[in-house]
């Protein structure tokens, strides 16, 4: 039975889009400000630790998204499940259980990857001098993946009951808490271990703990959230649901996977290059990340909105919510790449000392991929928005077929062969991720226009 709502004009969809958005937008950047951090501090380790901690970073960053995807699976159905029975508490219960489950067992398999970053990164080709500092990091980070999953979890279900600032408040503490421990552990202040990029992973994993267990926290101390009893009945199987999540979840984590693989993969090929390469697009990539959770932001704002009508059978207010947070991210988005173009020297200045005598040609190539990171600054916004939108109608299986072309199929073959083949360098290797990314976007907002006609509105007005 849907609930019946009378329609929502635009104006109002805008101010709910951004009523919801800021706050998991703040929310996003907080998150990404962890490991801007630790980038921003291994940097002024030297450019040595900075590119040793990157490739320990970019392998657990690519499990972790990949597990991001699979968690998000309980933002559309609570959105559906509350768009359909505006006070269905057990329902919502057992979805979010069982996104705790899902992401506890994911982590058994990625904990013992993780714990063999050096040996991969060896396998792999990569420097020797950095591989075992990267090991280091990735057993540090690893112990924080569980937790970090927990708060995806609670956060899909704060946000779809639209009250999601408490996720930001906690987030925000959390930046504040990894600077500290990385000062204390990574330069050995107040008398602790000066433990390098080793002490920026322990920080992480700190944070990720408190973020899950401030939020959870406050989940069960909030009278309106209290009431779910989120924990009630926690170690009682539900495969039903168990396999649903997994359904829906498994090709949004292959997807994101994908993508940020795909990232993975240029960091890995610049290695392959040079140090200076590695440590310009680990600046790059940072600056493009955090640019990038804003539209991400918009995007988990479309899943909730767009999953809240359809649970509702309102077609209208699919339409508005999903074209909404499309304009909003890819205007943010045209905006970033302006920044991008006009001031790369001072962004870049900001991650590295320019006065060190390595990091001349860190700028240079850092400028260079800074340029085509603001080219494909729309593409990215309107890709990952687009995502969001048909996420909300439980749509991620054709979208995780798009991801794996645009990354897989065009972004690092054509990134690898303009580098080593044509001689462009790392400078290649970005001009084929801009070249995924629009792809990928294209076909996204292709089917989201398309997607009456594609079937994917049922049972609706």
């Amino acid at each position: 039975m849907h609930t019946q709502s009378k329609p929502i004009s635009w104006r109002s969809e805008v101010a709910a889009m951004l009523t919801l958005g800021w706050p998991t937008i703040m929310t996003n950047l907080a998150q990404i400000a962890i490991g801007t951090t630790d980038t921003l501090m291994m940097g002024w380790l030297g450019p040595t630790d900075l590119a040793a901690g990157t490739l320990g970073a970019n392998l657990y960053f690519g499990w972790f998204v990949m597990g991001i995807g699979l968690v998000l699976a309980t933002s559309p159905l609570l959105a559906h499940t509350l768009g359909a029975r505006r006070h269905s508490v057990r329902e919502c219960r057992r979805i979010v259980r069982q996104g705790l489950w899902l992401a506890g067992f994911y982590c058994l398999p990625v904990w013992l990857v993780l714990w063999n970053t050096a040996a991969i990164l060896n396998a792999m080709g990569q420097d020797p001098a950095l591989t075992a500092a990267a090991g280091d990091y990735g057993r540090a980070m690893m112990w924080g993946l569980l937790p970090a999953l927990g708060v995806i979890a609670l956060r899909s279900f704060i946000s779809a009951l639209q009250r999601p600032r408490a996720a930001m408040v906690v987030t925000l503490l959390a930046v504040g808490l990894n600077a500290f421990v990385n000062w204390l552990l990574m330069f050995g202040n107040w008398g602790a271990p000066a433990l390098g990029v080793m002490g920026a992973g322990i920080a992480s994993t700190l944070s990720n703990l408190f973020m899950f267990s401030a939020l959870l926290g406050f989940i069960l101390w909030d009278r309106r959230f209290r009431r779910y009893h989120l924990l009630g009945h926690f170690w009682r199987p539900d495969w039903i649901k168990l396999r649903e999540l997994w359904r829906i979840g498994l090709p949004m984590g292959l997807a994101m996977g994908f993508e940020v693989s795909g990232f993975n993969a240029a960091a890995f090929l610049m290695g392959l290059i040079d140090t200076a390469s590695l440590a310009a697009h680990a600046i790059a990539l940072q600056v493009a990340s955090a640019t990038f959770m804003v539209p991400m932001g918009m995007a988990q704002a479309a899943t909730v909105r767009v999953g809240l009508a359809a649970g509702a059978g309102d077609a209208e207010g699919v339409r508005k919510a999903g074209w909404t947070a499309l304009v909003l991210g890819v205007g943010f988005m045209a905006v970033m790449a302006l920044v991008l173009l006009l001031w790369p020297r001072a962004i870049i200045g900001v991650f590295l000392d320019l006065s060190h005598p390595d990091s001349a040609a860190v700028l240079a190539h850092g400028i260079g991929f800074l340029a085509v990171a603001a080219i494909f600054q729309v593409a990215d916004g309107a890709q990952v928005v687009g995502a969001g939108a048909l996420r909300g109608l439980k749509d991620t299986r054709v979208p995780m077929i798009f991801a794996g072309l645009g990354y897989w199929g065009l972004a690092i073959p054509v990134g690898a062969t303009l580098a080593f083949t044509g001689g462009v360098g790392g400078l290649g290797i970005w001009i084929g991720l801009a070249l995924g990314l629009a792809v990928v976007a294209a076909l996204v907002t292709m089917r989201w226009s398309l997607r009456r006609r594609l079937g994917l509105l049922t049972d609706m007005s």
